[in-house]
């Protein structure tokens, strides 16, 4: 790795040497998962009324009208009791809504769109409007959804999550057989419960696992999944690029490590050697990873070798994005991470999806370099 100052002509520095996430071996306990449930920083403050629809996408504006009716309808009573039309018959009644009898049909409602129409944010905004207490809501993506099931176990989870008014599941997107069967009966569990449900995906939920798994066992678990939500597509072009600069080309190694050095709580780490530690730290400790980081500077980035690799660094690219971490890279460009096999496969929704989400980290990092 490249991070030290005389190899890279920065001797005369005297700031103390960058973090390596490298050297992080971050232990999470399960209680740490439970508490956080609730939105990313990055979306902290977002609202229905911060969500700017494109003129041209008049699905973008139904979608903030229907969800906006949604959160509010889980004011009432928990859905086990009175106040089951308000809940899952969408309240007030707008938009696609209208007319749904109390307890018919998806008990949930499901965001499906292309990459950066605003989905997430329009997810938070519908935990942060819910008239209830935080500790009655909850949000994660699916995989933290996953790993709290490994943390607490099956039944644990059920207990811990059925007293809530809402789950929200961001980044739904099923990779095996195994992972489909546990959420399925999970969210058969919570919503027997009362549970609603608010989940986004890439995909719509009849097609979650397309071109992945042909297993009769999987596709009769996706159709039950499905059968939970009722779909809002939602339509637009990628807002993290829209009017914006092109991400500025990979820089230098000797740029990268003077902009670590220069930038404190900044970490430093070779490329290919942090996908090798990303190996050895369990994806549901890949936000423990980059707590306390002002930026991520990388040296030498090169294509991903192998699918495996590639799902964990779309987690980690995930956490960063979250966190909204700016990322400083030298060697090939983002867009160049995964192979034209791994674009063209049945994962390919995630690695443009970490694609577009580094691109635009890598557009928050420029001033790394310009101000030092």
């Amino acid at each position: 790795m490249s991070s030290s100052p005389a190899a890279s002509g920065l001797s005369s520095l005297t700031a103390a040497a960058p973090l390596s996430l490298c050297t992080r071996e971050p232990h999470v306990p399960a209680d740490r998962l439970v508490a956080e449930m609730v939105p990313p920083p990055r979306f902290d403050a977002v609202r229905f009324a911060t969500y700017i629809p494109d003129p041209k996408q008049p699905s973008q504006t139904e979608a903030v009208e229907v969800l906006d009716d949604f959160a509010a309808g889980l004011g009432g009573a928990h859905a086990t009791g009175s106040g089951r039309r308000g809940l899952f018959g969408f309240g007030r009644s707008k938009g696609r809504a209208k007319g749904k009898a109390a307890g018919a049909g998806p008990r949930g409602v499901y965001l499906d769109g292309g990459y950066g129409v605003g989905k997430t944010h329009l997810l938070a905004s519908v935990w942060h409007a819910a008239p209830a207490e935080p500790a009655l809501k909850a949000f994660g993506t699916f995989v933290e959804l996953t790993n709290l099931v490994g943390a607490l176990g099956f039944q644990q989870t059920v207990e811990t999550l059925s007293g809530h008014r809402l789950l929200c599941i961001d980044e739904f997107e099923l990779d095996d057989p195994g992972d489909t069967v546990l959420v399925s009966s999970l969210l058969g569990r919570l919503v027997d419960a009362g549970v609603a449900l608010a989940a986004t995906s890439n995909t719509l939920p009849g097609k979650l696992g397309e071109g992945r798994f042909a297993a009769v066992d999987f596709l009769r678990e996706i159709q039950g999944l499905s059968a939970h939500f009722r779909t809002l597509r939602i339509d637009g072009e990628d807002y993290r690029h829209r009017g914006l600069p092109e991400a500025p080309a990979p820089y230098s190694d000797e740029q990268v490590t003077k902009a670590a050095y220069a930038t404190g709580n900044a970490s430093l780490d070779d490329f290919p050697h942090l996908l090798e530690h990303l190996a050895k730290v369990h994806p549901s400790r890949y936000g423990a990873l980059t707590d306390g980081l002002a930026a991520v500077c990388l040296t030498d980035v090169r294509p991903v070798p192998d699918q495996s690799t590639a799902l964990r660094l779309v987690v980690l690219a995930d956490r960063l994005y979250d966190r909204e971490v700016p990322v400083l890279a030298s060697g090939l460009p983002f867009d160049r991470l995964f192979s034209e096999e791994m674009l063209n496969g049945g994962y390919r929704k995630k690695y443009f999806r970490a694609i577009s989400r580094l691109t635009a980290l890598a557009r928050d990092a420029r001033g790394l370099v310009e101000t030092h």
